[in-house]
């Protein structure tokens, strides 16, 4: 039977200027622990602390530019584009340019903070 969601659920961010999570699935918005799927919006000079997730991440930028860090390389996805960073990971992300950037992220198994693994 389908499950339809009339709304998503905002959730808090870490990060160092507020950036909105609109989750549709996942683990607070639908109760599923396999995949979440939320609609990002980050502003100019957003930046979150580095990650090693135990989840691969699907992110697909509507607007603007999304800047990836790894180990090894920086990543610019512009609008239009997308990325697969890959669970064990050491990632960071940021949104550095005056656009600020809209995206969708989707997370498999289901973002959580438990399994996020963020620095301090």
């Amino acid at each position: 039977m389908p499950i339809l969601i009339e709304k998503p659920t905002v959730i808090p961010a870490a990060g160092t200027i507020p950036k909105i999570i609109e989750e549709y699935f996942g683990r607070v918005n639908s109760g599923n622990e396999q995949i979440s799927i939320a609609r990002m919006k980050s502003p100019a000079g957003w930046i979150e602390p580095a990650q090693q997730p135990e989840f691969d991440e699907y992110t697909v930028v509507l607007k603007g530019l999304l800047r990836v860090e790894t180990k090894d390389k920086v990543y610019d996805v512009k609008a239009g584009s997308a990325i697969l960073t890959k669970s064990g990971e050491w990632i960071r992300y940021s949104t550095p340019f005056d656009e600020g950037a809209e995206y969708i992220a989707v997370c498999m198994p289901a973002f959580s903070p438990e399994t996020v693994h963020r620095e301090q």
